[in-house]
């Protein structure tokens, strides 16, 4: 009997992990429960144990691989299932081949290889419509479109990060796409040259159809004027643009990179870029990456180790490039006066659930001045140390969620939602946290926010917004939410009226903040004029659970919480 070996999920919000070492080799036996292999994700580096007895039958994966949770990353034999030719080991790519039951052989020594583009001489890379030879020969690999959630049908390919002719390595981001609940990046399931492309972007999609092939034959780009396709009732309508190769883009890109990282932004990579850092002793932060938002890939560190000196041209040559050079995609990007641009996938979304929701709760806001003053001059006080003890900012959005939190534990009906005749009264507070996004927004969810204390209040909002910016959220990350905070006060209003998250009950707005000369009355009862620093929340709710007296109960406490703040901070 056979026993699977899989890469297990380290987290809630863990996709994939690192296979960074094999304690065990091809032929050897192994305990239940003892250790197998190694992994590194973006949470945690752990030694997983082995799910049974008997014998390494079969390595799939090879050490620096990454992969996605649940992949079959080995088997586990008994003696009578071993196979008469002895184990076998993985290629790294999902094929297995014969070998003799001693060991693995040795992982060949870092040989850095120059980054290659399509249609260079020499490449292994070609154009959009030129043949291209496949990943190792044989049949090609099928993209699929994958199912990002229980309930999830279809999704929209919004963009394209590879094109045909152009080698992908295994679970290096492919496509990007939209569906009713995340925005995502798709690896690739398989290394090898991208050969055909069958919908172009914009395209709507039922699971599990075939997008694209890895490998298997020539390259096959879209048809020129291919439309894209809509399944399922999708609403893309525009023409697709040829699905060519861009080479001549690659220095502004990196350009754009370079400049980003020096002003001390978050480098995005995946956890093989980061250990090949780590073990070459590279800062990220000085590579130019030519990935999907300036993100680090593969091929970019290890072109960096190869010449480091280049790789730090492109900051240098950036100012030279002409404005209008430089404007010029972004004007492309830009709609046209008079034109008609159909809706992306996420703003029909939006439009339909803000519809929804005012038809379905009639909203009641009411607003609240309160006086942060108090907490303001603490976090001046303490934020520079507070960022170096604990690696991250001290911002006002833990202040307001804390006192969110303990303003809905006195009062649940806040916190409640409608379920037909019926009410339920949440077990727990899992906060909403709507993230402005440049293509639209997002709202992901901070589960059992009442069991955290300050620190990782702090910590859970600026992982959430930063993987909802970088399409790294799960579906179940943006669900199961019972209360929403929403910040429009950063853009200078001084409060706003939001509608409700659907089923939720309410929605706090929080407004901007500003000095006010305000009265304020000392211990005597002597009344004078001080400059104090206020800020507007209005709370939209649901009438049909919370009445006006539990919204004002409920913004009472939140206001006293804040004004008379006395909680450790970490």
């Amino acid at each position: 009997m056979a026993t699977d070996v899989v890469m297990p999920q380290m987290g809630e919000s863990i996709t994939e992990g690192t296979l960074t070492k094999w304690l065990k080799k091809v032929g050897d036996t192994v305990a239940q429960d003892e250790p197998l292999f190694e992994i590194s994700t973006d949470k945690v580096d752990a030694e997983i144990p082995s799910p049974a007895a008997g014998t390494l039958q079969e390595i799939k994966i090879a050490e620096g691989a990454t992969v996605t949770i649940n992949t079959v990353v080995a088997v586990i034999a008994t003696p009578a299932s071993e196979l008469a030719g002895g184990p076998v080991i993985g290629d790294g790519a999902g094929a297995s081949v014969a070998a003799p039951a001693a060991a693995i052989p040795p992982k060949p020594s870092f040989q850095p290889q120059p980054a290659k583009l399509a249609g260079d001489p020499g490449s292994d890379g070609a154009p959009a419509g030129v043949a291209a030879p496949a990943a190792g020969g044989g049949a090609g690999v099928d993209v699929p479109m994958p199912q990002m959630g229980e309930s999830i049908t279809e999704g929209t390919i919004t963009k394209w990060l590879k094109q045909v002719g152009e080698t992908v390595e295994r679970d290096e981001p492919l496509f990007e796409i939209s569906t009713d609940k995340v925005d995502a990046e798709i690896p690739s399931p398989a290394a090898g040259v991208l050969t055909e492309i069958r919908f172009a972007e914009g395209s709507t999609v039922t699971i599990n159809t075939v997008v694209a092939v890895i490998g298997g034959g020539a390259a096959k780009g879209a048809p020129q004027g291919l439309k894209p396709q809509s399944q399922a009732g999708g609403i893309g309508t525009a023409e697709a643009v040829p699905l060519t190769s861009t080479p001549a883009a690659a220095p502004v890109a990196s350009a754009a990179a370079a400049s980003s990282a020096a002003v001390g932004e978050k480098v995005r990579s995946s956890p093989l870029v980061r250990k090949i850092a780590k073990d070459h002793n590279v800062d990220l932060g000085q590579v130019a990456g030519t990935g999907s938002g300036g993100r680090v890939t593969k091929t970019d560190i290890l072109s960096h180790l190869e010449n480091p000196a280049a790789a730090k041209a492109p900051a240098a040559v950036a100012a030279p490039i002409p404005p209008s050079a430089a404007a010029a995609p972004a004007k492309a990007a830009a709609p046209l006066p008079g034109e008609l641009v159909p809706m992306t996938k996420m703003r029909s979304i939006i439009a339909r659930r803000m519809v929804e929701s005012k038809h379905t709760s009639p909203h009641v806001h009411t607003v609240f001045k309160v006086d942060l003053t108090r907490i303001v001059r603490l976090r001046e006080k303490e934020k520079a140390k507070y960022e170096q003890r604990n690696g991250v900012k001290l911002t006002y959005m833990p202040f307001i969620t804390r006192a969110a939190i303990v303003a809905l534990r006195k009062h649940p009906i806040v916190n409640a939602a409608v379920e037909g005749e019926a009410i339920r009264y949440n077990k727990n507070i899992n906060i909403g946290i709507a993230v402005a996004l440049e293509w639209g927004l997002i709202v992901p969810v901070i589960k059992q926010a009442e069991e955290k204390n300050f620190l990782g209040i702090a910590r859970a909002i600026v992982d959430v917004a930063e993987r909802a910016r970088g399409k790294k959220l799960a579906p179940d990350e943006i669900a199961g939410g019972t209360f929403t905070l929403t910040n429009s006060g950063i853009f200078g209003e001084q409060f706003g009226l939001p509608i409700i998250n659907q089923p939720q009950a309410a929605i706090l707005g929080i407004g901007g903040m500003s000095k006010e000369p305000v009265v304020v009355t000392d211990k005597d009862g002597t009344d004078s004029i001080a400059v104090r620093t206020v800020q507007y929340f209005s709370l939209g709710f649901d009438h049909r659970i919370v009445d006006g007296a539990d919204a004002g109960k409920f913004m009472s406490d939140f206001k006293a919480y804040l004004e008379g703040w006395n909680e450790e901070i970490g």
